[in-house]
């Protein structure tokens, strides 16, 4: 019997309670794991590479074949992983996650646990991200041992090309969840909030945030409407972002644009 090879990353650093848990379960299932992560929590940095400074290779004596890259990006987790960890051993799927908080609908934009699923894209892996539906309190076994249906079918049939899944689970014993849907990206995120301090010596500096809202989607076909429902959701998503239906318009538009 064929002993996969996976590469595990993440965006909230080796610590995280979410990729050490679903480290433990591929272990359990007897996969092969590498993982590479970030030397801390880099939420937030989507599909950034670093170019501008020099990057190093961390190995954690704790665990078997677990790499932190310092200062690093996810994105730079599988780059490197894949390139310096694996010297350009193809694994036979890329895990990013579980993250310790959601990604759903606009959150994908700047999500660097999708970043790194798409990274592991272009590198021509099958990759999937995971995530929870919400940040408070994940049940991270639940989320690994569900995803790990998932994990199994992209193994054995793989995936259209050019094309990953983002995954997300609701935060329910598993016996409250109800099924599995596959799902469009929503639209929603978060109620955003930009909040102004003041330092003691004066000076105003901001902090980004925003809380966690379920109420600005509502299609019935979305990641968040199957979440809210109590279904995993599966969303496939394409490297390719043009929108071929605006490309046939503006076609029509040539003979108004000129140079």
């Amino acid at each position: 019997m064929k002993k996969y090879k996976v590469l595990l990353v993440n965006d909230d650093g080796y610590h995280s309670e979410g990729i050490l848990t679903m480290r433990e379960v591929l272990l359990k299932y007897g996969y092969d794991v590498t993982t590479v992560t970030p030397d801390r929590n880099m939420s937030g940095s989507s599909h950034s590479l670093t170019f501008t400074r020099p990057l190093k290779i961390v190995k954690l004596d704790k665990y078997e074949k677990f790499y932190y890259i310092e200062d690093g990006t996810p994105a730079d987790c599988v780059h490197l992983g894949y390139h310096v960890v694996l010297k350009d051993k193809k694994p036979d799927i890329l895990i990013s996650g579980i993250n310790t908080g959601p990604n759903l609908g606009n959150d994908i934009f700047y999500s660097g646990t999708v970043g790194a699923a798409r990274e592991g894209t272009l590198l021509g892996v099958p990759s999937i991200a995971i995530s929870p539906s919400s940040s408070k309190k994940p049940r991270f076994e639940v989320i690994a041992e569900l995803s790990m249906s998932v994990v199994e079918y992209v193994l054995k049939n793989g995936l259209p090309d050019k094309t990953f899944l983002n995954i997300s689970v609701p935060n329910l014993e598993k016996d409250k969840i109800k099924g599995y849907r596959f799902t469009k990206q929503g639209r929603g995120a978060y109620k955003e909030e930009i909040k102004k301090y003041i330092s003691p010596s004066k000076e105003e500096y901001w902090w980004i945030g925003g809380e966690e809202s379920f109420e600005e989607e509502c299609e019935p076909d979305s990641d968040y409407t199957a979440v809210k429902e109590g279904y995993v959701s599966i969303t496939p998503l394409r490297l390719d972002l043009t929108d071929y239906q605006a490309l046939k318009l503006l076609d029509k538009l040539d003979e108004f644009i000129t140079l």
